[in-house]
């Protein structure tokens, strides 16, 4: 993505790459007010961050390693996915699956996002599928 422009519109603290490394970008909170997330709750974290992703690519919302790990919060979608197309804000929404109630401050680093490309594919419904190894073996069909 070296020659695409990924435009952000926000009055907050803009993502960053924290490293030359770096596949994602932290987020932060902009809530004014502390935010508190009790257990077995979710909470929604606003990021004041409006974007404009190129055509062909979209976001990928991931929890930074911390917050799941020290923080017990995990994203209540797993991964959040913001299309090209998408102009408002860029909102996290956070399970508490720890004991402890978890407070939410301003300008906090709760999550990353990763610019990724994608492909269009056409979709043709059929009545057979070819075979293949595999078959239809679900989870552990193919080894421990």
């Amino acid at each position: 993505m070296a020659n695409k422009i990924l435009k952000i519109k926000t009055d907050s603290i803009l993502p960053e790459y924290k490293t030359e490394n770096s596949a994602g970008m932290d987020i932060y909170s902009a809530n004014e007010d502390d935010i508190v997330i009790k257990p077995g709750e979710i909470g929604k974290i606003e990021t004041d961050l409006r974007v404009e992703i190129p055509y062909g690519y979209f976001a990928a919302i991931y929890p930074r390693s911390s917050t799941g790990v020290r923080r017990n919060l995990m994203l209540a979608n797993s991964t959040g996915i913001i299309d090209s197309d998408y102009r408002g804000e860029i909102k996290l929404f956070f399970y508490n699956f720890g004991n402890k109630d978890q407070i939410i401050k301003k300008n906090e680093r709760l999550a990353q996002m990763v610019i990724q490309s994608y492909e269009k594919v056409q979709i043709k419904k059929v009545d057979d599928l070819c075979d293949s190894e595999r078959g239809e073996g679900g989870f552990g069909s193919t080894g421990k």
